[in-house]
């Protein structure tokens, strides 16, 4: 289990920290873990993580692409993720976590 939360204003106001913050922390029960916020202008994205499948701190969400032009919030398994990998993997793809939510964002660039 996990949780996302998130803000998007079409009138192109920056998005509400405050809320933001505020809509996560409701939702503190998904995930004991870890809390995470992104912001990016009037896009804000929260996660709340439950860590199953990477333990560490590198599977810190939001998950944001090394160049910072992706970011990604999951709450749900990959069950292929591992085949995925090695492909990109194949492919020249450098990995910072254990992720299946890095393997999505990988994907998705390729």
């Amino acid at each position: 289990m996990s949780g996302i939360t998130g803000i998007y204003y079409l009138d192109g106001r920056d998005a509400d920290r405050n809320l933001l913050q505020r809509m996560t922390s409701t939702i503190a029960h998904r995930g004991l873990d870890d809390e995470g916020l992104y912001f990016s202008d009037n896009l804000g994205l929260g996660h709340r993580r439950l860590a199953i499948v990477d333990l560490s701190e590198a599977g810190h969400q939001p998950m944001v692409s090394e160049d910072g032009f992706l970011a990604i919030v999951n709450d749900g398994r990959i069950y292929n993720a591992t085949e995925i990998r090695q492909e990109l993997e194949r492919k020249g793809h450098l990995f910072r976590s254990g992720t299946d939510t890095e393997v999505i964002l990988h994907s998705y660039r390729e």
